[in-house]
């Protein structure tokens, strides 16, 4: 290559999971011993079937090959705020709804709408790593909250007030969090909305995850205000919940004034979500809470035989934090980072995680697993490996 290229997007990291899984490329594979990938969070197992039956009738529709509108068909988000009343008590209308590519498509029409270049935006540590390299390559200046082990990760909004700048545009919020698991209890995310209602900013809330929180409660009622809006900004992802990953489902909900200014970035981004995604997101709202409720249980047995498996004494991994999809964990190097620890676990184990120090800085002596890829029968010979790792 003989021209330069942008100094914000040499900076950034590159992306962490193909980062591990070049790793492996040349290991053989061994049966007796097969590769455990507690690495991406996806889920292992498919759609509903009667999902995909369904968008297999609609393949001869020449109308699913067309664009739709660039916020997506009336119907289908008619359906999504449907979804968000029997969730969260809402009372969201259209108007208020972008169906995005993913919940990072979601991610990037919020802050290209909310930020300059020379903004800031206060960023709880571990972060999903995705949202400081896009931040990064924006010129959006990542204000990070140091992790606070003994709150197990939960933000303390004292901590996060003192960060705010003249230059803060908005407090960012993932819960359930990725990389830890944790749930930020409903009163701190009160408390987080109603201190960016104070200091004239938003709150960016990441629920990804929202759907796995063990015992199906609320998350919160933030959309019990009528002005939620106001001070609001939702990111909401339907590949996990519905196992569409590929599909690419997000969702965009912020107030109708907001919404509008994001169609222009969504205009020269993507135009629009693909129409046959947005029929599986109707299907998905409109059918499949039973199964979404199933899949909550599953995936919280998992988590629960990882954690009581994992925590027995004698291993020289500790467990830091968890959840439904991710646990977050001390390795035991004392000299060594993350990448060194999760380098090591896939070449000598067999394990492929993420690094802590790829969620942020000062992370280097932890390490994400997630569970996504893991069934219940497979779970102790994984915890094994680990607590037969020698240091």
């Amino acid at each position: 290559m003989k021209f330069p290229i942008s100094d914000q997007i040499r900076s950034v990291q590159c992306a962490p999971i193909s980062e591990v899984k070049s790793w492996l490329a040349h290991r053989e594979p061994d049966p007796e011993r097969p590769l455990v990938d507690l690495c991406q969070a996806v889920p292992d197992y498919p759609p509903a079937r009667q999902l995909t039956d369904y968008l297999a009738a609609l393949l001869d529709d020449p109308l699913v090959s067309k664009y739709s509108p660039d916020e997506g068909l009336p119907e289908v988000r008619e359906g999504v705020c449907a979804r968000y009343g029997r969730v969260y008590g809402a009372a969201m209308n259209p108007d208020q709804l972008c169906l995005t590519i993913g919940a990072s498509q979601a991610f990037w029409l919020a802050m290209v709408t909310l930020c300059r270049a020379g903004d800031e935006v206060i960023v709880p540590l571990p972060a999903y790593f995705d949202h400081p390299m896009a931040l990064d390559i924006l010129g959006i200046r990542p204000v990070y909250l140091p992790f606070d082990e003994e709150r197990g990760g939960v933000p303390d909004p004292v901590a996060v007030e003192r960060l705010i700048t003249p230059r803060t545009r908005a407090i960012l919020l993932v819960t359930p969090s990725n990389p830890t698991g944790v749930v930020t209890p409903p009163e701190t995310i009160q408390e987080l909305h109603g201190l960016a209602r104070r200091r004239g900013i938003a709150l960016v809330l990441d629920e990804t995850y929202a759907d796995f929180i063990p015992g199906g409660e609320r998350p919160h009622d933030l959309f019990q205000d009528p002005c939620w809006g106001d001070h609001l900004i939702h990111l909401m992802s339907f590949g996990k919940t519905y196992a569409l990953t590929g599909y690419r489902a997000g969702c965009l909900a912020a107030s109708k004034e907001f919404i509008g200014h994001a169609l222009k970035a969504q205009d020269t981004m993507a135009v629009c979500q693909p129409r046959i995604t947005q029929h599986a997101v109707l299907y998905g709202v409109s059918h499949l809470d039973g199964w979404v409720e199933e899949n909550r249980l599953m995936m919280t047995r998992r988590h629960d035989l990882f954690r009581s498996l994992f925590t027995r004494p004698g291993n020289p991994f500790s467990l830091v934090a968890s959840g439904t999809f991710f646990a977050w964990v001390r390795h035991p190097l004392q000299e060594g980072t993350g990448r060194e620890a999760a380098r090591r676990l896939a070449v000598e184990a067999g394990i492929i995680c993420l690094p802590g120090e790829v969620f942020g800085p000062g992370l280097e002596s932890y390490l994400r697993l997630a569970f996504g890829n893991i069934r219940d029968e497979a779970i102790p010979g994984a915890v094994e490996r680990f607590r037969s790792f020698a240091p």
